[in-house]
């Protein structure tokens, strides 16, 4: 079977738009967010009452910019890439308050919309960040911490997504223990459990799933 042609640029602009918004998805749906983007969360619901201007975009970019200082030391090397990661984040964050402000409306009362929700988000993610693996621009601090340690270390990239995932939970835990008092569990849900459970192998099957029936190519660098 012939393989489609799928430029990578579109892969990073669609998995950017896709990441945003399945994000705003679980936050409407209110089951626990994906456990990469908990901490964020935390650190918004924390300074927001204080700080209206403090959007969860906005805490995603400054936490992703510690996240990458993090995997610089652990790489033990800089490339210039990182600095376009960071760029993204911020795109990503300002796409998440628009994906926010877009789904406003709907009716969040109702557990079926909720549960959709959830359910849609907790896919699309996994759709977004495979995408995102498949790009030569840089992703999110949040992929590019896996691709760059699982390509460092010789990992496979499912696995060290498993891992990356289940280490977020237990931080997004410690984080709204220290800033809510212990056992209150601010984004941090059942639905968090799931995602750090399912979502590197999603990751994996999706990727396989595009990289069968997808070749995926460069279109600007060809250029």
């Amino acid at each position: 079977m012939q393989k489609k042609r799928f430029y990578t640029e579109l892969a990073y602009i669609i998995g950017l738009l896709t990441l945003a918004f399945s994000t705003a998805m679980m936050t409407k749906a209110d089951f626990g967010l994906s456990m990469v983007v908990a901490p964020a969360y935390l650190l918004h619901a924390k300074l927001y009452p204080t700080l209206p201007f403090f959007t969860f975009g906005m805490a995603e970019y400054i936490f992703q910019a510690a996240l990458l200082l993090l995997m610089i030391c652990i790489v033990r090397r800089f490339r210039v890439k990182y600095i376009f990661a960071f760029v993204t984040a911020v795109l990503y964050g300002l796409l998440l308050d628009l994906s926010l402000s877009v789904l406003s409306f709907l009716p969040t009362n109702l557990l079926a919309v909720r549960i959709l929700l959830f359910v849609v988000g907790l896919v699309v993610c996994s759709f977004g960040v495979a995408c995102m693996f498949h790009t030569y621009l840089a992703p999110e601090v949040y992929e590019l911490f896996v691709k760059e340690v699982s390509d460092r270390y010789h990992f496979s990239i499912s696995k060290c997504k498993t891992v990356y995932d289940c280490a977020s939970c237990l931080l997004a835990i410690v984080l709204s223990f220290a800033f809510f008092g212990f056992g209150t569990f601010i984004g941090v849900k059942w639905g968090t459990v799931v995602c750090a459970l399912v979502n590197g192998f999603l990751i994996g099957r999706i990727s396989a799933f595009l990289e069968k029936h997808f070749s995926f190519v460069d279109l600007l660098k060809r250029k």
